[in-house]
């Protein structure tokens, strides 16, 4: 008697069971190659097996009301990459390439956040910090479920998007972003947000340490510091983490698919 198979898990990585069989043999998926031109070589890259990560674009960091503008940052750079996310996600999510939104999401007790996490945000800890609430309109610092916690309004967040809550700089510490790509099957990882010599950073470096293939997308991603700190970023991703590329080579590159 033959019965049917069900699915367990997320494809790819699934398997197909019933009472006689567990089938583990997870089929892959049909190779998308495209070519990339970036900073240093062209990159063959498989859509199939690529994600992307756009990194706190939320109000704490790029809006005029939140915490970045209430300590007295100028947020403009941080609004660049809302022009190239808004053209070039529809393009990504148009050949099933997931778009993954990692933000700061605080625990509203803070259990998980240490002391020296802590004074980042607050360093005289008199100031306004993490869970603290913003003067001009009482939302809580990079609380989840927050205003302040919440990506820009100019940037749609779809249904089959993927959130996953951080609470480091680097997405990847005491986060399930890891175990979601492998689920995926995604080893490729084009890295957007801000601030980039910083949260994006991180990731990037955690990324390429855990065997990632890393990819930055130049405008779409931004930082409210130094002009140094952006050159050395892009330096040290072109040197030792990855690869460079711009939303716009990468719309060529999926046009010419």
């Amino acid at each position: 008697m033959n019965l049917p198979l069900r699915k367990l898990g997320i494809a790819p990585n699934a398997w197909t069971v019933n009472h006689e069989i567990a089938d583990i043999t997870r089929p892959p998926d049909n190779p998308q190659p495209v070519i990339l031109a970036t900073a240093t070589k062209q990159v063959r890259v498989d859509l199939a097996k690529t994600a992307i990560l756009v990194i706190d674009m939320q109000n704490d960091f790029c809006h005029p009301d939140g915490w970045l503008a209430h300590i007295g940052v100028d947020v403009t750079p941080a609004r660049q990459p809302i022009k190239p996310l808004q053209n070039l996600l529809p393009a990504l999510r148009q050949v099933n390439i997931p778009v993954i939104w990692l933000n700061w999401g605080n625990r509203p007790d803070l259990m998980n956040i240490s002391a020296n996490v802590l004074h980042v945000y607050n360093p005289t800890g008199e100031g306004v910090g993490l869970g603290d609430r913003l003067p001009k309109n009482g939302a809580e610092v990079l609380m989840e479920g927050s205003w302040a916690a919440a990506v820009v309004d100019e940037l749609e967040q779809l249904p089959q998007d993927i959130k996953v809550s951080k609470y480091r700089m680097s997405g990847f510490w005491d986060t399930p972003l890891d175990s979601i790509l492998r689920n995926l099957g995604r080893t490729t990882l084009l890295f957007a947000g801000v601030n980039a010599d910083q949260c994006v950073m991180a990731t990037l470096q955690d990324a390429n340490f855990l065997g990632y293939d890393c990819i930055l997308v130049e405008d779409c991603t931004a930082t409210t510091s130094p002009e140094y700190c952006w050159q050395a970023t892009i330096y040290n991703i072109n040197q030792c983490f990855g690869f460079v590329t711009n939303s716009q080579i990468i719309k060529k590159a999926l046009n010419a698919e």
